[in-house]
């Protein structure tokens, strides 16, 4: 298998946002796409973001994103840090590295841009999540329930 890992552009919309749709189920692929254009809009006026793409001859079969945060995150001590919003590889190409080889991308993205941690968040209940951030070197920092009272 030879995957390549490159820069998410544009031209990666459709796949993009399939993968996308697949990992966050609660929005159509058609609404990742325009999640999407806003995303590769902002990078230009200044929003520091990254999205990498895993293409199997062609096909995209895997991606990561990630955003430079200033404000606190979680267990970190830095700031900016580098944040893993979502990171995704279709479960026909798992355990083969690519969702390491996609989290290395966006190591080095994280240190061109001044950081010197990494943060990232998961569902309490997405074991395999968890999982993969421990393999990856994460640590666990600290669990939350969140609430919420109508007015």
């Amino acid at each position: 298998m030879d995957v390549a890992i490159e820069l998410a552009e544009a031209r990666h919309r459709q796949g993009w946002a399939e993968l996308r749709a697949e990992l966050w189920p609660n929005g159509t692929a058609a609404e990742h796409a325009a999640d999407i254009e806003t995303f590769l809009a902002e990078i230009p006026a200044g929003r520091a973001q990254v999205a990498f793409i895993a293409l199997d001859r062609g096909t995209a079969i895997g991606f990561a994103e990630a955003s430079l945060r200033h404000d606190y995150v979680n267990g970190c001590k830095t700031s900016p840090v580098a944040f893993l919003e979502g990171i995704y590889v279709r479960a026909s190409h798992r355990r083969s590295g690519i969702g390491k080889r996609l989290l290395s991308a966006i190591e080095d993205w994280g240190r061109g841009q001044g950081c010197t941690e990494m943060g990232s968040d998961a569902d309490l209940a997405n074991t395999q999540s968890h999982d993969f951030h421990a393999g990856m070197g994460f640590s666990e920092t600290q669990r939350v329930v969140f609430f919420r009272k109508p007015l």
